[in-house]
């Protein structure tokens, strides 16, 4: 009768060996991707990061009369204000703000042209006389590129509305937005004067 020899295979250790080789190769990249998942994440978050600080009052009227009085320029870009001020019409009209003017601006405009006190004084008493209830102003302190390969934009600004009789703040908010490099520095601005008002509290 003949007999079968059964000889151990010698690939078996070599295979457990592959196995558990594997194994490890997985936990590592799991633990491994775990980290640069949450910096992915992270960074995604930060990319569009509005922090804001609020002050909030009474409710204000969407029904009452409106305008918008300049804002000021305090960052590096000529003429920025001017850019933010056409978004934010459209913005507070969106909010159903449809009674609102703005404010005449002084003839001699050109770029090189500074935020100026006077200006604002000047266009809050033209609203005074208008019989206006709201002014919605505020003031640009960042908006530019950044440095670097990706260049993306960065803005930083703050609104706010006061009572144009008395010329009391009754509502204000401030933050700032970075986006991706292929964004523009208006479409982030209009982001960010979004976020602002949607804490306006309007009836």
């Amino acid at each position: 009768m003949s007999q079968v020899n059964q000889r151990p295979c010698r690939y078996s250790t070599h295979c457990l060996q592959r196995r558990s080789s594997a194994l490890g190769d997985t936990a590592m990249h799991t633990y491994l991707s775990k980290p640069l998942l949450w910096l992915v994440l992270l960074s995604l978050w930060l990319s569009g990061c509005a922090v804001t600080d609020v002050h909030r009052s009474d409710p204000v009227s969407r029904q009452a009369s409106w305008a918008l009085l300049p804002l000021a320029n305090h960052s590096e870009t000529p003429l920025a204000g001017h850019k933010a001020e056409a978004s934010l019409m459209t913005l507070l009209q969106q909010r159903g703000i449809h009674s609102l003017r703005q404010a005449p601006r002084p003839d001699a405009m050109d770029l090189l042209s500074l935020p100026s006190d006077q200006d604002y004084q000047a266009a809050l008493a033209w609203a005074q006389q208008q019989g206006v209830r709201y002014g919605v102003t505020g003031s640009l302190d960042e908006w530019q590129y950044k440095a670097g390969l990706d260049g993306e934009p960065a803005i930083g600004m703050s609104l706010r509305v006061v009572d144009v009789n008395s010329g009391d703040i009754v509502w204000s908010a401030s933050g700032a937005r970075t986006g991706w490099g292929f964004s523009t520095t208006s479409g982030v601005a209009q982001k960010l004067m979004a976020d602002l008002l949607d804490t306006l509290p309007l009836q």
